[in-house]
């Protein structure tokens, strides 16, 4: 993903914002660049390079590039090949840069009519045109740098974070956000901006988040943030420089922690990837459509807990897409004969993106006849990505748990999102998929209201830490909800666990259950829940002890046999995600009640790179 930092001060600020990009690197780029005002200069300066932010850096000190006001940016290709013409920042007449994250929808029809007006596009990207959108509303309306803005930005669809100087007005930085993050870094006497506050915590620990539809004007003493034309005051926020990725903070464990960044990472992993009513594809890349258009069916390829996200795709992708899936796993995949079909699309999935097995099947795989590689994966500069035609990432930031949790989730949202963006090819109506672009844009909120049952599920917990094995239930789409609820309590509490399709306990499982074999199933509402209810008595009437996560509208009860915990009700697209949550903490507390490692199980490690 795209990077932004850019900066405002009395002091030099080449330095400052080369190291807000190096902190950026683990998102992934091809190319970096910067723009600059100095008063040694009456000229906007600006260089740009393919490949590391070393190379960047090497050229600023080699031509000795200094200034007080500055953007910088490091950019994964969407449009256009990485070259050094297509790195940003991009400018106009060399007066106006802007550094863009996120993609324009109606590019194509802005550049036509930015080229009979006289402007020369210089680059392949879909970003340009902001610049000379600016540049010619500031010349034609004689208007203030911040009105020229506000006024292109009106023209424009799609998604984005923006940061954009003038070499005319030298005391200020203009900055909007629409679906893509954008943060200010308060100073003392300067300020900064950046697309994550990571990128800033060398110079300044308070920080203003921009909310969608805001563009603010950043000077050195003073942030004045509009939002449709009004005025407003947004909070600053402190963050301890202490609590990173690294450390737990006031946490006990990375899981807990990491479970609980759900709800954050889930809304990075969106931004600039939706709008207020559809998915925009080009967030997969700049290759993406033309493999899309061919795609027919797909297979994906994938170990342990991201199997089970390709297990939960499958369901979306042969309801929503209406094309075929297959899934196996990838330590497995390569030592069968594998049949492709033409237009078969190959999805790896992977959190580390250096799985052995996963490298593997996609290394045997490229010797086969698929249309192309799709790789799943939260780091931008793993084998995975490098090796695939084209990658889309999980923002789940670093996992310090060896028991995925965000990373899963996220790996979700992603799958979710193709499943859309082919459907689109088979069918799929405009305002279907305005629905289903606004309940995944709830998800977020869903996820924070769910985690309140911690509580409850604390308490249920103590009823597991006597068991030697546990059996897990679901129905459709919720037994791969079941299967990665079984995974996490066999990994870290160290009790044998197995997932059922539901409808299976007649045909052998219904053998294991009594009254010292704890069943757990969840229960969302859908069409299959009378069916669920009667697999669920038969377990009551055998004797066994049901723990049930239900949809909070279906009025189930609790008994002697049966523990209810009531679960948020939600669109049904979203429930296998929302149901993850609760399995997650019940592994969490009943590993803590048991005193195991939680955040380094025995005999595992966070990424398996050997076969």
């Amino acid at each position: 993903m795209c990077g932004i930092v850019g900066a405002i001060s009395e002091r030099k600020i080449s330095r400052i914002l080369l190291e807000g990009l190096r902190r950026l690197e683990y998102r992934g780029y091809d190319s970096a660049g910067i723009a600059l005002l100095s008063e040694r200069s009456d000229r906007l300066q600006q260089l740009r390079s393919v490949g590391k932010v070393r190379k960047l850096s090497d050229a600023i000190t080699k031509r000795k590039l200094q200034g007080t006001i500055g953007i910088a940016h490091t950019r994964w290709a969407t449009h256009g090949k990485p070259s050094v013409k297509n790195a940003h920042p991009h400018s106009s007449k060399n007066e106006i840069a802007i550094v863009h994250n996120g993609i324009i929808e109606n590019h194509e029809l802005l550049r036509v009519r930015l080229t009979e007006r006289g402007y020369e596009f210089k680059t392949e990207t879909d970003s340009e045109v902001i610049a000379h959108l600016i540049h010619q509303e500031k010349k034609n309306g004689k208007v203030s740098f911040l009105n020229s803005v506000i006024r292109a930005l009106g023209k424009l669809k799609g998604a984005y974070g923006i940061c954009a100087i003038d070499n005319s007005n030298r005391d200020q930085i203009i900055v909007a956000k629409s679906g893509s993050p954008i943060v200010i870094g308060i100073g003392i006497g300067e300020n900064f901006i950046a697309s994550d506050p990571l990128a800033l915590g060398h110079v300044t620990d308070r920080f203003i988040y921009l909310e969608e539809g805001d563009i603010a004007r950043v000077t050195r003493e003073r942030v004045e943030i509009w939002n449709k034309a009004e005025q407003v005051s947004r909070p600053i926020t402190t963050i301890d420089s202490k609590i990173k990725d690294v450390q737990k903070g006031e946490y006990k464990h990375f899981m807990l922690k990491e479970i609980y960044e759900q709800p954050i990472v889930l809304k990075d992993t969106l931004d600039g990837r939706i709008t207020a009513r559809k998915v925009l594809e080009e967030a997969f890349g700049v290759k993406a459509g033309k493999f899309f258009d061919k795609t027919k069916q797909v297979q994906i390829v994938a170990c342990g807990t991201s199997f089970h996200a390709g297990l939960i795709s499958k369901y979306w992708l042969e309801s929503i897409a209406k094309i075929p899936c297959q899934v196996d796993i990838a330590s497995d995949y390569r030592y069968r004969d594998i049949i492709v079909e033409p237009g078969t699309l190959l999805v790896t999935i992977s959190q580390s993106g250096e799985t052995a097995d996963t490298l593997a099947a996609l290394r045997y795989a490229k010797k086969l006849n698929y249309t192309a590689t799709l790789a799943v994966c939260n780091v931008a500069t793993s084998s995975l990505v490098r090796e695939s035609d084209f990658s889309v990432l999980t923002l789940a930031g670093q996992e310090i748990g060896v028991a995925s949790t965000k990373a899963f989730t996220t790996q979700l949202v992603l799958l979710l999102i193709l499943s859309i963006v082919l459907a689109r090819r088979n069918g799929l109506r405009p305002v279907q998929e305005a629905k289903l672009v606004k309940d995944l844009a709830k998800l977020p909120r869903l996820i924070d209201k769910t985690l309140q049952l911690n509580k409850d599920i604390k308490k249920i917990s103590k009823q597991f830490s006597g068991k030697n094995h546990t059996l897990f239930l679901g129905r459709g789409i919720q037994y791969p909800v079941a299967k990665e609820g079984a995974l996490k309590l066999k990994e870290i509490s160290y009790i044998h666990a197995e997932a059922y399709p539901a409808g299976e306990l007649k045909h052998g499982p219904l053998a294991l259950v009594d009254s010292k074999m704890p069943v757990i199933a969840v229960a969302p509402k859908d069409e299959l829940l009378s069916k669920l209810r009667a697999n669920l008595s038969e377990v009551s009437a055998r004797g066994g002890k049901l723990y049930v996560f239900a949809d909070e509208s279906i009025k189930f009860e609790s008994d002697k046999r049966c523990k209810v915990v009531n679960v948020p009700h939600c669109p049904e697209i979203l429930d296998p995600i929302i149901f993850t949550i609760p399995l997650q903490l019940l592994s969490y507390h009943v590993a803590v009640m048991k005193g195991t490692d939680v955040d380094h199980p025995r005999n595992l490690a966070k990424s398996v790179t050997v076969e």
